[in-house]
């Protein structure tokens, strides 16, 4: 029996089903939206609390960080002055001190006595800049949270935010009456609880769970409710629903008769024709050093070119091609148009890299490390050139799987980046199970960094981790002068963007590259005569 014979039989089974028994089809389809809606509402009351607690400790950081850079260190009247200023000013914040190594009050703005109880952990010389402990005085179940900035001299400045900054109750009533609310600091601290449920729904298996993450703190928010406060929500949709639950299985079988005898997809069909006829195009965008003005390597994307010379971006087609399996071949096909196109200029540059990028599907077999040996293998790119980017943007399904593919990747020295940090809700996992060996920077840090103290703290947060870790790390979409200004502050060496150049087919980026080493090899040679007339000048003086 062939395939369209089999699709038809389903949708005339499935059609059956639906006219015998409407009440319980439309019961099921009811029952799953509402806690599909409920679970959104969840996810959403679990934003609002992160987003709370994110504003709150990255405000909190910029105000410690505004004392820091004015040298406030002591606990003498001007320094009190300063903090009493600071609490006046900041409405989220109870008081201001310093606190010891030992993690105790040495000094506290308003004055309040000093108990000798340690409120921070004990500092650590490996430690990080910003430290988040928690005090038993709380609000409406909230606990007042201490933020404290390291001033790497043993002391550390401290501030104590108000309770009231996160006891807050969002969420639609409906649900608001039986959940229960949690924002934990790491894995046990608590920070704020709120609410419960009845007994209707007693049993565990009878609960609804959202948890949410903090991309950029140790931050998690969980929120349980009953199955049946979402359940009950939909009981005058289930009446109506009872009504039309037979013109449903009517559209129902027309529509399955329609998808069963219909032509093969012409989409499908243009797609599977543009693979075969080498359409898919690698584009190169450069990585440069912002130090030497020398390049590091590029980053290869994927460009469609239409037979008529049309470029189309891969925001228009990316993710039908992930959904339908065909970007398989097609990343197959990209890395072989790059082997053939860059193997003579990596093979002369041994120092530049390669990045890959890869998708979710890559990392559930091991295809993807057979592909690279056999399309690279024999080429003069090396192993130690490549770079296989992976995204957060989008989860792994098996992280243990794809942990053992990329170890056997990195052992023929392939490196690891992990693409869009900051943006999904895997990135702390992803670096600490997937071995990660590059950080790159997404540009929506980058856009307002030095503009925004936020975006600032984050990039300085994820330089620092990098360096702890021993990562390297990449600035995506620079465009402007004083963001690469800004990022050698931070000690960010490498970037790209449309400041250096956009992605560029083969031709035009080795022709960039002869440029821009040669203009590199001019301001090395020009620098160093410039330095012998200084040394001639004062030898004759």
């Amino acid at each position: 029996m062939s395939g369209r014979y089999i699709v038809f039989l389903r949708a005339v089974l499935i059609a059956i089903f639906l006219a015998t028994a409407p009440l319980f089809v439309a019961n099921i389809i009811l029952n799953q939206y509402a806690r599909s809606q409920a679970l959104k509402e969840m996810d959403a009351m679990g934003m609002r609390y992160i987003q709370r607690a994110e504003d709150a400790i990255s405000q909190t950081v910029t105000a410690l960080q505004r004392l820091a850079r004015d040298d406030i260190q002591t606990c003498n009247a001007e320094d009190r002055v300063l903090f009493q200023t600071l609490v006046t000013s900041e409405g989220m914040i109870d008081a201001v001190g310093l606190v010891d190594s030992q993690g105790k009050r040495m000094c506290i703005t308003p004055d309040m006595e000093l108990t000798g109880e340690a409120v921070l952990p004990v500092l650590r010389e490996d430690g990080p800049l910003v430290g988040i402990g928690m005090l038993d005085r709380e609000y409406l179940g909230a606990r007042s949270a201490v933020i404290s900035w390291d001033l790497r001299n043993g002391n550390r400045l401290f501030a104590e935010v108000t309770p009231a900054v996160i006891a807050s109750d969002p969420g639609p009533e409906y649900l608001r009456a039986y959940r229960r609310a949690e924002l934990r600091l790491g894995n046990d601290l608590l920070w704020f609880a709120t609410g419960g449920y009845s007994s209707e729904a007693t049993d565990s298996s009878d609960t609804l769970v959202a948890a949410v993450s903090s991309p950029n703190y140790p931050l998690r928010a969980t929120i349980v409710a009953p199955e049946s406060a979402a359940i009950q929500a939909v009981q005058a949709l289930k009446v109506i629903a009872a009504t039309a639950c037979v013109a449903l299985a009517i559209i129902l079988v027309a529509v399955g008769v329609w998808f069963s005898w219909r032509p093969e997809s012409e989409a499908n069909d243009e797609f599977v024709a543009a693979i075969k006829n080498g359409e898919f195009i690698p584009f190169y965008q450069p990585v440069i050093d912002i130090e030497t003005g020398r390049m590091r390597g590029c980053e290869v994307l994927m460009r469609w070119r239409r037979p008529n010379g049309v470029l189309v971006s891969p925001g228009q087609f990316m993710a039908y091609a992930e959904t339908y399996g065909h970007i398989f071949d097609m990343t197959r096909s990209l890395m072989m148009q790059t082997a053939r196109e860059m193997s003579g200029y990596y093979g002369d540059n041994p120092d530049l890299k390669l990045s890959i990028n890869l998708f979710a599907g890559h990392f559930l077999d091991r295809e993807i490390v057979n592909d690279i040996k056999v399309i690279f293998g024999e080429t003069d790119i090396s192993y130690q050139q490549i770079v296989v980017e992976v995204t957060e943007r989008h989860p792994l399904a098996d992280l243990e799987l794809a942990r053992k593919i990329i170890a056997e990747l990195q052992s023929l020295g392939v490196r690891v980046a992990l693409d869009d940090v900051g943006t999904g809700h895997g990135g702390m996992a992803y670096l600490q199970k997937l071995g990660i060996d590059i950080i790159k920077i997404d540009k929506m840090f980058i856009d307002t960094i030095g503009m925004d103290d936020s975006s600032t703290t984050i990039v300085d947060s994820m330089v620092e981790l990098a360096d702890n870790l021993g990562m390297g790390i990449i600035a995506e979409g620079v465009e402007q002068q004083e963001q690469i200004d800004r990022l050698l502050d931070l000690g960010v060496t490498a970037a790209q963007g449309y400041h250096f150049a956009p992605p560029m087919p083969c031709g035009e980026f080795l022709e960039f590259a002869e440029k821009t080493e040669a203009e590199a090899d001019e301001r090395e040679r020009l620098a160093a005569e410039a330095a012998a007339a200084e040394r001639a000048a004062a030898n004759a003086a």
